[in-house]
């Protein structure tokens, strides 16, 4: 595909001036940087277009070859593109400070931070608990494997404190630099020292706890509250309980996930519990007092004769405790009439006897009423 004229890929007329030059293409690079449009090449195109561009136009001696012979060149071979390497090791990244954190043409400094104090990694913990204790709360003591700072050297590496001394490639400050001659002007690239990895010290003698790693793997019995009220899937954070952290940093936190086993009565939504009752035909058609379980123990509940299959009574204030409250949700009892799989003779006749009494009931004429209401006849 036949390149762009490099002044209309500029945005320019052919006279435009050295500092004209210097700003559309400022504009024009951060537009289309890579590092600002990540994964689209179209962009990734246009910053190279642009590029090769400015680096033909921006010397005096190459823009006039290309005002007389175009894009061929005095050899008739072309300018050779633009070459990346010009940027040095940080290719885009250095570019990129040079409009958000540089000095501009002049000359640019692109920084590696040194390592600093750094907040520890959090930890997870899977804390398995009984249906009882997420509704009346308990305390619970698991054991943790992490990293602590090594008690022999106090988190120092050294055996002693004099087995400690200042780097002598960066002279304590973690950092080294190096300066970069390019296209642009001269860069400073400001990179993490390799020799004491940015901590501005090297041990001599390192500690035998640790071997100078300044940090000891080990395993912690750590005492966890567990509220009243808490559910499934609900999480503590115990602050501070996580690994420690770099360079005098703060250490991270530990959050036990709850998981909770399930109940061989109960289920519970939220803060209310269900349960299902079973009682006999002559205690739903005379009404009768149950015995209603509940977290608590049994309670007595009176159930009104004529009661059907399927009713739910509520029970106020049987629930679940409300997290870090002391109101408690409600039980919902649902009372399912049980039929008998098996009956002797006895109850048989008696059973018989008992439907003739009931005979053509209000309920049974509704039924058929119904039924001849949606069926005809």
């Amino acid at each position: 595909m036949a390149k762009r004229d490099y002044y209309e890929v500029l945005g320019l007329k052919k006279d435009a001036s050295e500092d004209d030059m210097k700003k559309a293409y400022r504009k024009l690079a951060k537009k289309y940087h890579p590092d600002l449009n990540p994964g689209d090449k179209d962009a990734e195109t246009s910053f190279k277009e642009i590029n090769e561009a400015y680096q033909v136009l921006s010397n005096p001696e190459t823009r006039a070859q290309y005002d007389q012979f175009g894009h061929d060149g005095p050899t008739g071979q072309g300018f050779g593109g633009f070459d990346f390497s010009g940027f040095g090791e940080g290719g885009f990244g250095d570019i990129f400070d040079m409009f958000f954190g540089g000095s501009g043409f002049g000359g640019s400094s692109r920084r590696t931070n040194r390592r600093r104090p750094a907040r520890g990694s959090d930890l997870q913990y899977n804390l398995d608990i009984s249906f009882e204790e997420a509704a009346f709360g308990t305390k619970k003591e698991i054991e943790v494997v992490r990293m602590e700072d090594c008690p022999e050297c106090k988190g120092s590496g050294a055996k002693k404190p004099g087995d400690s001394k200042t780097c002598p490639t960066c002279n304590g400050s973690g950092e080294v630099q190096q300066a970069q001659n390019t296209a642009f002007g001269r860069f400073i690239n400001v990179q993490t020292c390799s020799r004491c990895n940015g901590e501005g010290t090297i041990i001599s003698n390192p500690c035998p706890k640790c071997h100078g790693r300044k940090k000891n793997r080990r395993v912690r019995k750590i005492s966890v509250t567990i509220p009243a009220g808490i559910d499934n899937n609900q999480a503590i954070t115990l602050r501070g309980e996580g690994q420690a952290g770099e360079l005098g940093g703060p250490s991270g936190d530990l959050y036990v996930s709850i998981s909770v086993r399930p109940h061989k009565l109960f289920v519970r939504k939220g803060y209310d519990l269900y349960c299902d009752v079973p009682i006999t035909f002559g205690q739903a058609a005379l009404g009768s007092e149950l015995e209603v379980p509940t977290l608590g123990g049994k309670v007595k509940y009176s159930i009104p004769q004529g009661t059907q299959t399927g009713t739910v009574f509520r029970l106020r204030n049987q629930g679940i405790q409300r997290l870090r409250e002391n109101t408690l949700g409600d039980l919902y009892v649902t009372v399912n009439i049980e039929v008998p799989r098996k009956l002797n003779d006895k109850q048989k006749e008696l059973i018989q006897q008992f439907d003739q009494l009931i005979g053509d009931s209000d309920q049974k004429k509704s039924f058929f009423d119904k039924m001849k209401d949606v069926f005809g006849g």
